[in-house]
């Protein structure tokens, strides 16, 4: 599988950074990048993480998403983490990251549904 990170913006101007391959210490800094490219370039409001053909995670890639996460949330958005693999699931319930961030899975007919978890952000963490 391909390392690559491909940035979508929607017509209502939801941006959506899909993560290929693996997410480590060689990568972590270009995802951050990626999700702060989302609000710099394209003012986003909601900025999705899209899991579904990544790989693997490291101490680092979580650390790039929680990054993202409070960039995202300081400037008044909403940031989810969509379509994990079971395996992103596991690594994101253990470490207390999946309600943090919120979690959507894409329905049978492959399109991510559009249900937004209520929560509060996180201050001081």
């Amino acid at each position: 599988m391909d390392n690559a990170i491909r940035t979508t913006v929607a017509d209502d101007g939801t941006v959506t950074v899909t993560v290929l391959g693996e997410i480590d210490y060689s990568r972590a800094d270009d995802v951050a990048q990626s999700i702060r490219d989302a609000l710099i370039d394209w003012s986003a409001t909601l900025v999705r993480v899209d899991l579904r053909d990544a790989s693997f995670i490291d101490s680092t890639g979580l650390g790039a998403l929680i990054e993202g996460y409070r960039d995202v949330t300081e400037r008044g958005g909403q940031f989810l983490v969509v379509n994990p693999t079971e395996s992103f699931r596991r690594v994101l319930d253990v470490t207390g990251l999946a309600g943090f961030f919120g979690l959507i899975s894409s329905s049978a007919g492959g399109a991510i549904d559009e249900a937004r978890p209520e929560r509060t952000s996180a201050t001081g963490a």
